[in-house]
């Protein structure tokens, strides 16, 4: 049995991904024999936010919420899918995922209200986020003028109005991957 600790720290620099759904005895539609059939997983990935089918190797002992790198012994080969093309228990798994890269890169989302920037004239950025209208936004651009934002916490503190920053992020995250036709995307697809 692989170690999926193991596995991922050995691709440290490659592309990383939760997994939603572990499917042990590979696609419950996969018409084909028991012996035939590989182990599949559903993975967020935690960089851009695609998902991907993954085909595992049969060695591989590893469960839902475990991070694995792409590039890894663990995973035979992958490719992205859509939404639609998930399993029940794997969209289910989504919000969760995205909870957890969010927590555990917290510098990363915080430098969002730090740097979001205008889209066009009337539209900025910090306005894609649920609940973030036209006053509110300025609050944010008056806030990190003085003091860029080190945490949540703070950007809490210091923004009347906005209680849940880590949240409105992470429903933002969950919405652009649900809604393959938004006009708009920061966080999906979207590579630094």
């Amino acid at each position: 049995m692989s170690d999926p600790e193991a596995d991922a720290s050995d691709a440290v620099d490659g592309p990383m991904v939760v997994l939603l759904d572990v499917m042990p005895n590979g696609r419950p539609d996969d018409d084909r024999p028991q012996y035939r059939k590989s182990p599949v997983a559903y993975g967020l990935g935690t960089d851009a936010f695609r998902l991907y089918e993954l085909t595992l190797d049969e060695e591989t002992d590893v469960a839902v919420s475990d991070r694995i790198a792409l590039d890894g012994p663990a995973v035979g080969r992958y490719h992205e899918v859509s939404f639609d093309d998930l399993t029940r228990n794997a969209a289910a798994e989504i919000e969760y995922a995205v909870e957890d890269i969010v927590e555990s890169d917290e510098e990363r989302f915080v430098d969002f209200y730090n740097e979001a920037g205008p889209i066009t004239l009337r539209l900025h950025q910090l306005n894609l986020l649920p609940g973030i209208g036209k006053q509110l936004r300025n609050k944010l651009l008056d806030e990190r003028k003085r003091v860029p934002f080190e945490s949540f916490e703070e950007v809490s503190e210091r923004v009347g109005g906005l209680h849940r920053p880590k949240e409105v992020i992470v429903e933002r995250i969950v919405e652009e991957i649900r809604e393959e036709d938004l006009k708009y995307r920061r966080f999906v697809g979207y590579e630094e």
